[in-house]
């Protein structure tokens, strides 16, 4: 029997990872396989313009290195928040200052004809991990991932799309009064997640418990206060650093308390630098998750990580920083696509 016209030839993708302090362009296939890739600075003070004109020249130089090989679907563009959807209008994005009210979607389109998608880098992480990490480990096509960054990020898988809600907010599970009579938030709630689980959030409370003062003396002496700094220091017996990731876990547990009753999911991912520590802040997450959720009493695995159709499994993502520029890939790879090209 022949094969149809058309089997066998690689559907390939040109993804892009803006970032505040890099740019990353690669060009992937359906299958995962990374074929070419360009990164350089963003920028940022160069101001929109010129940012997307290097953006779109890496991109035509990734696709002239991967002409021949495939066909060609699109770009898919992951793209720091806050981000109107499916316009592609940024709003204030604190990661790329001086942006506020470009289109970012309708300015590619200006210097590049081929078909373009573009979305949260959250919402991308999380497709990523769901084609391509945790999701296929898991076998599952539905999932939500949180992003353990600078802030705390978040996507929606379902069934093998991204939820997008009605303009694109689905998945900002970084905001929202988890604790009242908390600190305010810069969205202007109190006591949201962000200001406990992201990195900016943890380096925060590390200064309301003077935790900075240990760095001025014996072997923290010279080293800036971060994130992963505390983690050491709490890896090494620090009880303020070890006090500072309890917290990450009892506001991690509620957050995920709450999506568990909301979404009923069967996997829930961590990622995002801050996730480094999961052996610091899981069992409080655990804890809190089992006390608050009764979702999750009804669908606890015996063992988180290990899959039972039917069960509630929770776990750190995959993929790591690769994440974002992947699954901006895999944003022309979606079906239903919208339109297809040939290179």
């Amino acid at each position: 029997m022949e094969e149809p016209e058309g089997a066998g030839v690689k559907e390939i993708a040109i993804g892009v990872d803006l970032g505040g302090s890099n740019l990353r362009i690669g060009a992937y296939t359906a299958s995962g396989e990374a074929l070419d890739s360009v990164s350089f600075p963003t920028d940022v003070d160069a101001g929109p313009g010129l940012v997307i004109d290097r953006m779109c020249d890496g991109i035509r130089k990734v696709h002239s290195q991967v002409s021949g090989e495939g066909k060609f679907l699109g770009v898919g563009v992951g793209s720091p928040g806050p981000l109107s959807l499916p316009d592609g209008v940024l709003h204030n994005p604190p990661n790329l200052p001086g942006w506020d009210g470009v289109g970012l979607r309708q300015e590619i389109l200006k210097r590049l004809d081929w078909p373009l998608w573009v979305d949260s880098d959250a919402n991308v992480a999380a497709l990523a991990e769901a084609r391509h990490g945790a999701g296929a480990e898991f076998s599952v096509e539905s999932l939500c991932m949180i992003t353990l960054g600078t802030g705390v990020g978040g996507g929606i898988v379902l069934d093998g799309l991204i939820w997008q809600g009605m303009n694109g907010a689905a998945g900002e599970v970084g905001h929202g009064p988890l604790i009242p009579d908390g600190p305010k938030c810069n969205c202007g709630a109190h006591g949201c997640l962000e200001l406990y689980a992201s990195a900016t959030g943890i380096v925060r409370r590390a200064g309301e418990l003077s935790l900075d003062e240990s760095l001025e003396s014996g072997d923290w002496a010279g080293h800036m206060l971060s994130a992963a700094r505390i983690a050491e220091m709490a890896l090494q017996g620090n009880s303020t650093a070890r006090k500072i990731y309890e917290e990450v876990g009892y506001a991690l547990g509620l957050g995920l308390a709450n999506l568990i009753n909301t979404l009923n999911l069967p996997l829930y991912t961590i990622g995002g630098g801050v996730s480094a520590a999961w052996d610091l802040f899981s069992h409080r997450m655990f804890e809190t998750i089992e006390e608050f959720s009764y979702v999750y009493h009804m669908s606890q695995p015996a063992r988180p990580e290990v899959f039972e159709a039917g069960k509630t499994h929770i776990c750190r993502a995959r993929l790591g920083p690769e994440a974002g520029l992947l699954g901006a890939a895999m944003l022309p790879l979606q079906k239903p696509r919208q339109s297809e090209a040939v290179i």
